[in-house]
């Protein structure tokens, strides 16, 4: 399945490149970001994944996501739908990169913006006062010397960072902290960009208390980093408690009724990533805390924990990539087993009585 032009639309708005661009279709409107991410990245051939913007479909009560993938998207290598908890396929839709265009300037431009460059800088190289024949070979010198040319990655395409007011409860369209300090620190790491051009991005996606309180760092020390801006904001807006409390607050999860081991574990994971940046706990630790706090809070899933050997694993914990894949797959097994157990429908012809007419 393609993208139409709405979502190519879709894509441009989010600042995502089609050809790193990934719709999921038919996901529930509560499933978090993050479990969206985790499944999809199950597809190896697409790399990691971030979801870039959500959108709810009244007509199937579900939300479609558009994600952007570390690799190029080969549809080939795509399923079109994905199976995840519980029987619920999600549909995929990719956008197949055109093979050729037949014009000369679609292929012009596209090698421009690849380039980093402009129609600006080939009309600069070439001489205007040439004849056809001679402009033609001035545009092909041209197009070589700008392919020779260090690419100009300040402005380069790039995906915006969503916008962050700081604002509870999070309005619509925006970001809520966790999920913005989550692309804001993915941008800085993968994107090789100046310091200057680093700050610019996270200003302009910034809006009402979190635009205050960086334009309060920027008067009183001009030469803040970067860093310094999402240090900030992550100490204004974030969480107020300390590493040993949200230790105790991850030692008193439990798995909610009808919430899968899979979804709680995800929970669990979230709360301790929390704990270890804020100290509550060595890094080196993480592993055996999370299985003995799944062991403990897993009140709904007694039989899985037991499929699954988990007690008996706490010498030796497994890791959380490890440990998601087991339990998905566990889960994936158990929903196999019900599908087995329910009796199939036989078809019993109905009888009824009466007197034919005469």
């Amino acid at each position: 399945m393609t993208l139409s032009l709405p979502a190519d639309n879709w894509c441009r708005g989010e600042g995502v490149d089609t050809s790193h661009a990934l719709m999921a279709m038919g996901i529930s409107e509560e499933t978090p970001v993050d479990t969206v991410e985790l499944a999809l990245e199950t597809i190896k051939a697409i790399g990691k994944v971030r979801v870039r913007g959500k959108m709810f479909d009244p007509d199937s009560n579900t939300v479609t996501v558009l994600c952007e993938c570390r690799e190029e998207i080969d549809s080939t290598k795509v399923p079109t739908e994905l199976v995840v908890d519980e029987g619920v396929k999600w549909t995929l839709v990719t956008v197949e990169r055109e093979q050729s265009s037949g014009l000369f300037s679609e292929k012009l431009v596209k090698f421009l913006q690849d380039e980093g460059k402009s129609l600006d800088d080939v009309t600069q190289l070439c001489s205007p006062v040439l004849s056809a024949n001679q402009n033609a070979e001035s545009v092909i010198r041209a197009l070589n010397d700008l392919a020779q040319s260090p690419k100009n990655n300040e402005h380069s395409s790039y995906r915006r960072l969503r916008t962050f007011s700081g604002v509870h409860p999070t309005p619509p369209g925006e970001d809520n902290l966790d999920n913005w300090m989550e692309h804001a620190k993915f941008m800085v790491d993968e994107y090789e960009y100046t310091d200057r051009e680093k700050k610019r991005r996270i200003v302009e996606s910034l809006k009402g208390p979190a635009l205050e309180i960086i334009q309060a760092v920027r008067m009183s020390n001009p030469d803040a980093t970067h860093m310094d801006y999402i240090e900030v904001l992550e100490s204004t807006f974030g969480t107020v408690e300390s590493g040993e409390e949200l230790y105790f607050t991850f030692k008193a999860l439990h798995q909610k009724p009808n919430e899968c081991l899979s979804d709680f574990l995800l929970r669990l994971e979230r709360t301790l990533n929390k704990v270890v940046k804020r100290g509550g706990l060595n890094v080196h630790e993480v592993n055996k805390a999370r299985l003995e706090q799944l062991i403990k809070g897993a009140t709904e899933s007694d039989i899985m924990l037991l499929n699954l050997n988990l007690r008996e694993r706490r010498s030796d914990p497994p890791s959380f990539l490890s440990l998601l894949k087991e339990i998905r797959e566990e889960e994936e097994h158990e929903l196999a087993r019900q599908k087995l157990k329910k009796p199939s429908k036989q078809y019993v012809p109905q009888i009824t009585s009466g007197v034919n007419a005469a």
